[in-house]
């Protein structure tokens, strides 16, 4: 049994009037839990299905060849829809060669924000979703506020199950982020005439950059 549970488990005993848990008694509890099922993936169809799903919920996916690539794939997305050049960029993408007449900062991104651009954790293959980590080099309102939000992902970081990702997350050098965003596709809700709506708590589009990368995220 993990420490922290083990501990967890002690202080409810101790608050109820009980002895501490026996080793015996704390086998035959792990040996009751359930296992939890996992979706069989291959290491070589990662990519493949982390798009399918993902794209399954209405978010898009574009592949660009290397992270130089990156600022050409924001701009064409723009002209694309109509946007202003001009977004809110996550520290870590910055310094990228950015087109001329392009306009960025860092962050927060404010109501009148129409696009974000930031990195992300991981994806998962499993269920096809990011995970974002906050921090003052990607603030979380990058990730709601802006009605389109363009995430950089690496095909490296493309993990097989969710528990790859937590496993990822704990490993950061400056340890648990204050806010951790897991991102299956744009906001949307059937509240209204069971109508789907996009966008209703956060961005109507999610728009992947997936780039090409031969580097594997080791959780």
């Amino acid at each position: 049994m993990p420490e922290s549970r083990s501990a967890i488990l002690q202080q409810i005993r101790a608050a109820l009037g009980r002895g501490p848990l026996s080793d015996a008694a704390a086998a035959a509890l792990d040996a009751r839990r359930p296992a939890h099922p996992r979706i069989a993936v291959d290491d070589d169809d990662l990519v493949a299905r982390f798009v399918t799903r993902f794209e399954s919920r209405s978010g898009t996916v574009a592949r660009v060849s290397g992270v130089d690539a990156i600022p050409a794939a924001v701009d064409a997305y723009r002209q694309a829809h109509g946007l202003p050049p001009r977004a809110a960029v996550a520290r870590p993408l910055a310094g990228l060669a950015w087109p001329a007449g392009f306009i960025h900062h860092p962050g927060p991104a404010g109501q009148d924000e129409q696009m974000s651009v930031t990195p992300c954790l991981a994806g998962i293959a499993e269920i096809g979703s990011l995970i974002l980590a906050s921090g003052p080099d990607s603030p979380t309102t990058l990730n709601f506020v802006p009605d389109h939000h363009l995430i950089v992902l690496p095909a490296g970081r493309i993990v097989r199950h969710f528990e790859d990702a937590w496993t990822l997350l704990r490993a950061l050098p400056g340890g648990l982020p204050r806010a951790t965003n897991i991102i299956s596709g744009p906001s949307r809700t059937g509240d209204v005439e069971l109508t789907i709506q996009l966008g209703a708590h956060g961005p109507r589009s999610v728009h992947v950059l997936l780039v090409a990368d031969a580097d594997r995220a080791t959780p």
